[in-house]
């Protein structure tokens, strides 16, 4: 008897399949039944070979199969590049356009260009350059492939892309169910079961416990799946507050904060590709605990409060205080991150994001500045970085340094040199402690600059 069954449509037919493995991987189902035409590459979400659309009751988004789960897929359907062209064989009008526009060389990465585009093409995306950022082509280059998705932008979508969804099969009842995989439908029901296994690793997006399993070959034990919980999805904004819930997905965040907090939205484009954006949640983010996060920096400088829950019991602190040191986190066995609440407030938010690579890398730092200013005085400052110690941390001499002070650029000049009370960072491959402080105090004194209104250096014409 399979630990559970899973019903999904795939390019356009319902199956139901056991799933005796809650950690196989969607890229390795489809390549063991003959539909290779999805590629494994990276085998971690970052070079697109592997991408498939997925559909959902919230629309058509582009993911990496390598870091999804097959329980991930329940009451949905998957479009795999073998149901891109029309059942009677006529081309997409990307794969097309990929012809005409000499869009493929090799052709290893081509299937993922096709479905990543397909996709945007589906849902009206136009900006190309964003959608397709995360497939990696080492060989033809952007340039053709970009001219195929502008040329086909406006052409109608073939009626074999509109998806619509089976009904989810649910697991199987029994004792089996209750000694593996776990699938609730509300956050009642986690609350329940991880009660009941403390022990389990519960599942959201998968972009980093994906890695566990393709990268570390870790046998994960129990899990637990927070898919199906709707009720732990989404953004409600109040006179008073945002409030988040933890299952929301980077792009749902990305653009319900862009009108409030631009610079963390722009923070959370550059976070990953949007195939990483649409899988990656919030929540799974913090609980993480990583210290190169880049969301926690930006809650924290925004004073966002952690919502947690165990059983029937919540409780509720600030960002911060849930990260206690490297790898460790005020989380109680059995405990959850239910939601997050970030207050209502003027944008004097600026978020800097230091890498190798621009977009969808690691931070070497990431600094969040608040800095409210009232009759030319700063008050209320929040400034918090990543990167800079073994947890996100705030920089409380430079904020004692701020605090009350005039808004001009003698106290920026003077507080920054307070970062060195504030970290000791580590030297690594990304770099070294000299270079992160050099960093932080290039960061303050740029965030003062944006708030004068000076142009920030990728804004500025050539």
């Amino acid at each position: 008897m399979p630990l559970m069954e899973i019903t999904f449509r795939l390019n356009g037919e319902d199956m139901t399949i056991p799933v005796d493995d809650p950690t196989e991987t969607l890229l390795d189902w489809l390549r063991a039944r003959g539909l290779t035409g999805t590629k494994e590459g990276c085998n971690e979400g970052d070079c697109g070979a592997c991408s498939v659309i997925v559909t959902d009751a919230r629309g058509a988004k582009p993911l990496n199969a390598c870091i999804l789960f097959l329980p991930q897929l329940d009451g949905k359907a998957v479009r795999t590049v073998e149901g891109i062209a029309a059942p009677d064989g006529t081309l997409h009008p990307v794969q097309q356009a990929m012809i005409d526009h000499h869009g493929s060389q090799c052709g290893f990465c081509t299937p993922g260009f096709v479905t990543t585009m397909a996709c945007a093409h589906l849902n009206g995306a136009r900006d190309h350059a964003d959608q397709i950022a995360g497939n990696l082509c080492r060989c033809t280059g952007y340039a053709p492939i970009l001219r195929a998705a502008e040329a086909c932008a406006d052409m109608p979508v073939p009626d074999h892309m509109n998806d619509t969804l089976p009904h989810p099969a649910g697991n199987i009842p029994g004792e089996r169910e209750r000694a593996g995989p776990l699938a609730p439908a509300s956050a009642d029901a986690v609350a329940q079961a991880y009660l009941e296994t403390p022990d389990a690793t519960l599942i959201a997006g998968a972009t980093d416990v994906g890695l566990w399993v393709t990268k570390q070959f870790r046998d994960l034990g129990p899990v637990i799946f927070l898919d199906r919980c709707d009720d732990l999805r989404g953004v409600t904004i109040t006179a008073d507050t945002i409030e988040v819930g933890a299952m929301t997905d980077m792009e749902t965040l990305r653009h319900a904060v862009a009108d409030h907090f631009p610079a963390f939205a722009e923070l959370l484009r550059r976070y990953g590709s949007v195939q990483v954006r649409s899988a990656a949640t919030i929540g799974g983010h913090i609980a993480n605990g990583s210290p190169i996060g880049d969301s926690p920096p930006p809650l924290i400088a925004l004073g966002a409060k952690l919502h947690l829950r165990r059983g029937d019991e919540r409780r509720s602190m600030p960002l911060e205080d849930f990260f206690l040191d490297y790898g460790r986190q005020d989380r109680r066995p059995g405990e959850f991150v239910e939601r997050i609440t970030i207050p209502r407030q003027p944008d004097t938010l600026s978020v800097q994001k230091l890498s190798k690579r621009f977009d969808q890398d690691i931070s070497a730092v990431c600094g969040a500045l608040n800095l409210p200013v009232e009759d030319g005085i700063l008050r209320g400052v929040r400034i918090a970085f990543g990167g800079m110690a073994g947890v996100p941390k705030r920089a409380a001499a430079v904020e004692a340094a701020l605090e009350g002070r005039p808004f001009q650029e003698a106290t920026f000049e003077a507080a920054s040199k307070s970062f060195a009370e504030d970290f000791e960072p580590l030297s690594d491959m990304r770099a070294s402690a000299e270079y992160r402080l050099m960093a932080c105090e290039g960061m303050l004194l740029r965030a003062f600059q944006e708030l004068q209104g000076v142009p920030g250096l990728l804004e500025v014409a050539p």
